[in-house]
Formats: structure tokens, sequence, C-alpha cells
């Protein structure tokens, strides 16, 4: 029960994830299903009613009914009004027109009593179907009233010509665009729940910390600058909601950041490096979050785009420190001018200006990742977006730094998923110790405090 439960479960957050495409798999199939009903609407019915004479020979015959079928008079006028003779005279009176075989299949001839026959015919608008059931009607009564009768003359008359027709248009209509509706229904969630049970990228926070064993220091909403424009805005600008700002609070404080003394010119310097896949692009923007606010909180910080195996990852971030900033230029964040940005291809970090925070954004390969052409750092974090790498590809950069002689302290996730409760397996604070309380043994005074 369990196992369905839980199966049921990561169905349901599947849909959940892609209900925009289940949506427009609805919308779908209701297009098709009111387009089907536009192109096929439903049949019209008239009727018209022939009746046959009286004679001692119709008589007999209609004394004579066998298991309550009609009787073999009746029955052959049937036959004959359904014949080539009189469809091929009534085809070109009825509307649209149409093949002999395409008529017969459009009529219907019925036996109503003995001496009453009728015939109906089926068309897509009313004036087509009493016209059709007409023409008919008229081309028998003349066939059989006529000197050529297979069957002698019979002096057959129309009782009551078609003039309406009969049926239901809307309910059909309703019934083929529901059907479309609930086929992209199906359809929908049969295509989503496929790529969902197929795709193994990581979604929730705990996912990603239990693929390498490494707690999430911080999940928080990232910008995407499309340009370097975009890029300056967010350095020069950036000012985070109150629960980004804790969250990235939070992730200084387990890395040991918050306690630094900026004015102190013996302050340990500490140094960051912050590895994002090169398929990853919304992960790039943590570094460059993480160091304004860093910078906002009083921190010198020193963000540094260093260099990675996949220069067009972060190509309009570089531009953007490079032309904007200089080799090594100020920013003048909104509420603190504690951030300096630099670009360097050298991968030794003794090259930069000292500062007390450096933060160096690297962007590895996650098929191949080489985290040793990066800058070395005192620490390292993984930055990862929600739904964009597998356990696999941040498994190859934790082997990668490790083979390095470095060590993944946390990781940073970008943009988490609204429906994810997890924590990441965030180490939890400790519960302070219950005071002890005295206690009173039976037969003995135990004295508190002496």
């Amino acid at each position: 029960m369990s196992e369905q439960a839980l199966d049921s479960r990561r169905s349901a957050q599947i849909l959940r994830r892609h209900k925009i495409l289940v949506g427009l798999a609805v919308i779908l199939g209701t297009l098709a299903g009111s387009a089907y009903a536009a192109l096929n609407p439903p049949m019209l019915t008239s009727t018209a009613l022939v009746i046959l004479p009286q004679s001692a020979q119709a008589q007999q015959g209609a004394a004579v009914i066998v298991d309550g079928t009609a009787d073999p008079y009746t029955l052959t006028q049937q036959v004959i009004m359904t014949s080539n003779r009189v469809l091929l005279d009534a085809a070109p009176h009825v509307r649209p027109a149409m093949s002999v075989n395409e008529l017969r299949r459009d009529i219907s001839v019925g036996i109503l009593t003995p001496y009453v026959m009728s015939v109906s015919a089926q068309g897509r608008v009313a004036a087509d179907a009493e016209t059709t059931a007409n023409a008919v009607a008229r081309s028998y009564i003349s066939l059989v009233g006529s000197a050529s009768s297979p069957v002698g003359r019979v002096p057959a008359q129309l009782l009551e010509p078609a003039t309406s027709a009969t049926g239901a248009p809307l309910r059909p209509l309703l019934i083929d665009v529901l059907a479309g509706a609930l086929a992209g229904l199906l359809i929908g969630v049969i295509i989503v729940l496929a790529i969902g049970r197929n795709d193994r990228r990581l979604r929730e926070r705990d996912e990603i910390a239990d693929s390498i064993g490494v707690p999430v220091l911080a999940s928080v909403s990232v910008a995407d600058p499309s340009d370097a424009a975009g890029w300056m805005k967010l350095l020069t600008d950036y000012t985070p909601g109150a629960v980004d700002a804790w969250q990235l609070r939070k992730a200084l404080r387990q890395l040991a950041l918050t306690g630094m003394n900026p004015s102190d010119p013996l302050a340990d310097r500490f140094s960051l490096a912050v590895l994002s896949l090169s398929t990853d692009r919304k992960a790039l923007a943590l570094g460059p979050q993480l160091a304004a606010l860093a910078a906002s909180v009083g921190i010198s910080t020193a963000l540094v785009i260093g260099p990675g195996q996949d220069a067009n990852t972060a190509a309009t971030l570089r531009a953007a420190c490079a032309a904007g900033f200089g080799s090594f230029g100020a920013v003048p964040p909104k509420r603190s001018r504690h951030l300096r940005v630099a670009v360097r291809d050298d991968p030794h970090l003794d090259e930069v200006p000292a500062a007390t925070l450096t933060v160096v954004v690297a962007v590895v390969d996650g098929k191949a990742p080489r985290v040793a052409d990066t800058m070395r750092t005192t620490t390292a974090v993984l930055g990862v977006s929600a739904s964009a790498a597998t356990a696999e590809q941040l498994a190859r950069i934790a082997v990668s730094a490790a083979v390095d002689g470095r060590e993944i302290a946390g990781i940073l996730v970008a943009d988490p998923d609204p429906a994810d409760r997890t924590t990441g397996r965030a180490p939890q604070v400790a519960r302070p110790g219950l005071r002890r309380m005295p206690t009173r043994m039976t037969g003995t005074t135990t004295e508190i405090g002496h």
C-alpha cells in the first residue's frame, strides 16, 4: 500500500508540474471534437407516408401475418420502393445530388400498417431531408401507378408529404466536444506520465542533496539575465526579498562567513567557488546574487568570473563585468559599496586583489566536468536549479572535485519547485538541554544547590 501511495503521489506531482501541457492537450482535444462536429454535423430525418389501396388482394395478404412480420403484398411494395428504378427516377430531384447507392444508404422504408408505408430520408439540412423523402415517395407512386409497374397498377397515394425534419443537433455536438476534451485529457495524462517517469532530473531539495550526500544550504529565486545589460542591472540593483535574503544569509552563516569583521585588516580571507553546469543557465546567477548579498551586509566582497569549461554559458556575464566595470571595478549597489567585480582567465586566485570574501563563478560541463580547470578556492558549493540536472551529473562533478582534492561544502538551489516541501537534509539545530528538576524520593531528603 505504501508503494502504491508513493506511486500515486509521484504521479500527482508529475501532473501538477506539467499541468500546462495537460491543459493544452485538453484544449486541442476540445478543438478536435468541435472540428469533427462541424465537419460531421448531426443528421436530420424527415418522413413521407404512402397509403396503398385496400384491394381484395391486399386485404387477403394483410390477413397473412407470420411471426409478427408484414404480409407478402406490403413487403413486395417495400422492395419496389427501394429498387433501382424508383431511386433512379428520384435521384434528379434529391438534394444534395448523390448516387443511387448513396441515396439508398440515406433512406429507410418502413411498414406502419398493411396499407401504410413510410419513407424516411436523412440530411444535414432539414429542407434536403424533406425534398429527398418526397422525391422517393413520388417516384414510387409514379412507378407502381403506371402501366410498366412490375406488379400491376397499384393506385398508391401520398398520404402525408415530408414537411418537417426532426433531430437533436445540439446533443450530438456536445457529445463530440466532450469526447474530444476527454480524449485530449487522457492523451495528455499518458504523455505527461510517460515523460515524467522517464525524466531523471532532480526537482526536490532532498533528491538533490541525497545525490552527492551534501546538504542544501539555501534555495532562492534567481534572475535570468539574457544580455550584458541585464547582468549589470542585477549587480548594481539586486535587492533580494525577505525570504531569499534570509536563505542567502543562512548560507553565509553555515559557511562561517557572517562572523567576519570587515574592518579588521587581519581578518581571515575566504574564497568560495560556485560551480554550476553549462546546461543550467539559471544557476549561473547564484554566485552574483550571493556576492551582492554579502556586500550588502558589510563584507568586503570580490566577484570573480573565473575560467570555466564552457565560455558561452557565462559570455554575457563576462561581457558585463569586463565592459561595465573595467578589469577590477567597484560596483555601486543600492545599499553597499563593498562589491567589486573582475574577469580572470588565469586559474590562480593570487592575482585577484584581496577581499574578505571572494566569490568565484565557474561553469563546468555536466557530462565531463573538470573542476581542476577552475580557480582553487577555500571551499566550493554547487549551484543547481530544480529540474535542471540528474543525479549522475551532480555525482560526476563531486567526483571531479574529489579527484582534484576539493570538497563541496553545500548546494545552492535556484528556483526551487513550489510544490517541494523537503528541506534538502539541512542540519537541524539541537534542542537546548532541559533543566533537571528537583526530585523527592520516599524516605530520603535530597537538597539541591548545596
